[in-house]
């Protein structure tokens, strides 16, 4: 028997599926169970494919474009991924609420949780994703190392199960060598994974992946894989029906990362020979069929600096570069999940691809920080156009022109996709330089500059005719200089309490609704329909009468622990400064505590990656009032470091 998911408390033990069976239904209104650009995107396909759509928010999230776009739109009332994006329970009384039969998950979040998923058909409802049985056997990654061992998949050295401590790590880079890659079992995208080049490195590293792991996948389990040094990233982008058709939409390259997270893709993967490409797709199929597998999935590899495959994971979801592939084979891949998920047969074996396409995520971060994210207020968020020019963001540069568009550290940095195609590689990267510098952000640093220099580095942009690229999935913290790029300016951290607002319980069509909006606005509304009554000759009291409020106070920005006090400022030399605003996770030190330059001071966690602040100099610990569980702003004084 299984223990209940964490993710879905008071869910009773039951058995795994016995074999991953697929799961079909009807879909005429989908609830969409995430925010920003993925969430606007399910929208847009709902409406293109005639499917009615249903949005979710947390309380800051409340002006987001995917609820205003969306057909219909739900509070889930909280702030944190936890108490909203995260809190199945909410998400499926929402549903059923709202009348939808469907739930797409988008990625991240609970996309790739399988309890969630028997949870949503349990209910009556249509999952949009693959049958729990296969995220389960995918998902756990130690589990699919033998699934895609039994499918003749290509594999490198790997701990057979989950380790149970670091002393395990350390055995297996004594075996193996370093360095080693510790990894969330349960997770992706970068998270929980921690490589390890030091053999005393390990028990840090370990404690960090497992605590990452936990924050955002519920699950902290990790595994140990032989990490390759200068590896490219290439996947492919599959499809399966529920009737034993699959096909290998096209091939991408996503081997420009940081912090072993995707910051540019590309597809076709370019630079391959037509071996690599054939047994990409052969082990890709093999690893689908062997597994189950039903809907849009991605296959992940390494290719070594000799031209080795090696398997990786499989990502049981839509993923965030999904647009390339769409660009290149003209297929609406949220669509042909919609699809699948009634039942359809997918009609075809083999897809076509034109020209090329490269996306280039438009993070809230600072390369000139070692891409620390960056919370704030977006004042300017203008989008570049033309030929070959897409953009998918959850962002209304209307709103950021306006009163600006509150960028919440509680999410991830991803503020926009700017998906760029041509005929071929060449066009492509000439239109994304200049659809680069057509885009313009103000108000919080971003990767901009970052991907206008890389558009022109020899390194990603050869010169034409080349039969290979340098970049690998390190590339940027080994070979690129980030001082070089333009200086990011001064930030202003958001401060300060949120605009006071009032909920105003009123009736439409026999319908309790309530109405919540700043008080400011809300005064402003009713002094002129007050003007407008007198002037009818209607007592304004009598009109507002049916209406009652119920005043909520909104303190600072993410509602969890206290702050960490500034005791100091950038200017004291002694002075500890935490470099982004996040969670204080963890506290190494102790007030008179001596320490060395670089040891580890705290750990910080934003946008649901982990920092490590590390001694700036030697000298004992003063002034340290921070705890674990504070909130803290960027540039605030953790504590000082004194001679």
């Amino acid at each position: 028997m299984t223990s209940p998911d964490p993710m879905l408390p008071g869910t009773p033990d039951q058995a795994p599926d016995p074999a991953p069976a697929a799961v079909t239904g009807p879909v005429t209104k989908v609830l969409v169970a995430n925010r920003g650009e993925i969430a606007v995107r399910i929208v847009r396909a709902a409406r293109d494919h005639g499917i009615a759509s249903v949005a979710v928010y947390s309380d800051s999230d409340r002006d987001a474009l995917h609820v205003r776009m969306a057909d219909e739109a739900f509070a889930l009332g909280g702030e944190s991924a936890k108490e909203t994006y995260l809190d199945a329970r909410k998400l499926i009384d929402t549903a059923l609420r709202a009348g939808a039969d469907a739930v797409h998950p988008g990625y991240g979040f609970l996309s790739e949780n399988a309890s969630f998923a028997r949870a949503v058909t349990a209910a009556g409802l249509t999952w949009i994703g693959p049958p729990p049985g296969a995220i389960e056997s995918l998902g756990d990654k130690v589990s699919a190392r033998h699934l895609a061992a039994r499918a003749g998949a290509p594999l490198v050295a790997g701990t057979a199960d989950p380790v149970a401590d670091a002393d395990e790590v350390v055995a297996f880079a004594d075996e193996h060598g370093l360095p080693v890659a510790i990894k969330a079992a349960f997770g992706g995208g970068g998270r929980g994974l921690k490589v390890a080049r030091e053999r005393e490195d390990i028990p840090e590293l370990f404690a960090s992946a497992v605590r990452e792991a936990e924050a955002a996948f519920g699950r902290g389990e990790c595994f140990v894989e032989r990490y390759l040094d200068k590896p490219r990233h290439v996947e492919t982008q599959v499809l399966a029906d529920a009737h034993g058709g699959a096909v290998v939409v096209s091939t991408r390259d996503c081997s420009l990362q940081r912090r072993h997270q995707k910051l540019v893709e590309e597809a076709p993967a370019p630079f391959l020979t037509p071996e690599q490409d054939a047994e990409l797709r052969r082990a890709s199929l093999a690893i689908v069929a062997e597994a189950g597998y039903v809907g849009a999935g991605t296959v992940e590899f390494l290719v070594a600096t000799d031209g080795t495959l090696a398997f990786l994971e499989v990502n049981t979801r839509l993923q965030v570069e999904h647009p390339v592939t769409e660009e290149v084979s003209g297929l609406d891949l949220v669509v042909e999940q919609f699809r699948i998920a009634r039942g359809e047969p997918l009609g075809y074996d083999h897809v076509s691809t034109r020209g090329h396409s490269i996306e280039f995520r438009i993070n809230g971060e600072d390369p000139r920080a070692g891409f620390l994210p960056r919370a704030g207020r977006l004042t300017r968020f203008s989008l570049p156009s033309g030929p070959g020019v897409r953009v998918d963001t959850g962002i209304d540069p209307r709103a950021a022109a306006g009163d600006g568009v509150e960028i919440s550290q509680n999410f991830d940095s991803l503020l926009a996709k700017l998906i760029v195609t041509g005929r071929n590689r060449e066009q492509a990267l000439r239109r994304a330089a200049r659809a680069l510098g057509e885009f313009q952000v103000e108000g919080l640093p971003t990767v901009l500059d970052f991907h206008r220099a890389v558009v022109r580095h020899p390194d990603f942009a050869p010169a034409a005719g080349a039969s290979s690229f340098a970049v690998h999935t390190r590339w940027i913290e080994t070979d690129f200089d980030a001082t070089g790029l333009p200086a990011s300016g001064a930030l202003e951290a958001a401060e300060g309490p949120a605009a006071h607002r009032e909920t105003i319980v009123v009736e439409v069509a026999g319908k309790r609704v309530e109405v919540s909006i700043p008080v400011d606005t809300l005064n402003a509304q009713l002094t002129r329909v007050g003007h407008e009554l007198s002037r009818a000759g209607v007592a304004t009291g009598a009109a507002v009468a049916r209406a009652y409020r119920s005043t909520t106070h909104r303190g600072g920005r993410g509602g969890r622990g206290g702050k960490a006090k500034a005791v100091g400022s950038s200017a004291n030399p002694n002075a500890l400064l935490t470099p982004m605003q996040g969670t204080i996770v963890k506290i190494n030190v102790a007030e008179g505590d001596h320490v060395e330059e670089g040891e580890l001071v705290a750990v910080l966690e934003a946008m649901k990656m982990e920092q490590p602040l590390t001694a700036h100099r030697a000298g004992t610990i003063s002034g340290l009032t921070a705890k674990q569980g504070d909130t803290t702003t960027t540039g605030s004084v953790l504590c000082e470091i004194v001679d």
